[in-house]
């Protein structure tokens, strides 16, 4: 019998428009080689412009779709994105704590490129109690790590504090992305205990991309799934999205959609 390849299990909402979401998780995990296992944790209705809405699911359902195959299958991976409400980020956080040798790489999403809402402050803060403790990676873009680690009426600080705040709730390993910083070049910057672990530094490309954070996110849980450390994990990660990014497309009225098979379409 075929060996199966690496599985990593996500947790995210839909996409109707195939950039972000579970939709980007499924297209970059299969790409990378790893059967992603999908459950769905809201349905919203957006399009490359933005997002008009979200339903998120009922909490038992998001648990129990999340139990049934993990009773079936060896998960190597859990990659969380957009979770739809409170309850669903209670559920989730109960179900990964029954598998603490399970890596977690969490992207925390707070909002879609066009700045639509999708975590409420009462969400954040449950993210912040429950899941990130159980963490192995959280993928911040700088405006996400400085709204995790700022307190209220505090003046800003560097993204080195927001990183060392963010692993003192517990997580391991935290890459704050410099996808949104005004500089000519995108700077990432991976932390753990010791400090600063790796710098990347990418040329920024001309477009604005619909997903590039998920991509990212879902491409580091499928290094790690596949058996490398965290530094290598991260830089292959990087190399993947970077590559998927510059031969985006344009399919809509809104922003570019990351190729994420790009390697498929590559002449000889």
């Amino acid at each position: 019998m075929n060996q199966p390849p690496p599985i990593v299990l996500c947790f995210s909402a839909t996409d109707p428009s195939g950039g972000a979401g579970l939709q980007a998780d499924i297209l970059t995990l299969s790409s990378m080689g790893c059967h992603p296992l999908s459950i769905v944790t809201a349905v919203t209705i957006q399009d490359t412009i933005g997002i008009e809405d979200v339903l998120a699911i009922d909490a038992d359902w998001v648990a129990d779709q999340a139990r049934s195959v993990l009773e079936d299958m060896a998960v190597h991976a859990f990659k969380i994105g957009a979770m739809g409400s409170v309850e669903n980020i209670a559920a989730i956080a109960e179900v990964v704590s029954d598998y603490p040798d399970i890596p977690l790489i969490l992207d925390p999403v707070l909002s879609s490129g066009r700045g639509d809402e999708l975590a409420t402050e009462e969400m954040i803060d449950a993210m912040k109690s429950l899941l990130i403790s159980q963490t192995t990676l959280i993928t911040p873009n700088s405006i996400e790590a400085r709204y995790l680690a700022l307190e209220e009426n505090e003046e800003g600080i560097s993204l080195a504090q927001c990183a060392e705040r963010i692993m003192d709730m517990g997580a391991e390993y935290v890459l704050i992305t410099g996808t949104h910083e005004n500089a000519p070049k995108v700077v990432n910057t991976l932390y753990g205990d010791s400090g600063i672990l790796r710098v990347d530094s990418w040329n920024r490309l001309p477009h604005s991309y619909h997903g590039s954070g998920c991509t990212l996110a879902s491409a580091i849980a499928a290094a790690i799934a596949m058996g490398f450390d965290i530094d290598t994990a991260v830089e292959k990660a990087q190399e993947y999205t970077w590559k998927s990014l510059d031969a985006g497309f344009r399919p809509g009225m809104g922003q570019h959609i990351p190729d994420r098979f790009f390697w498929a379409r590559e002449e000889d």
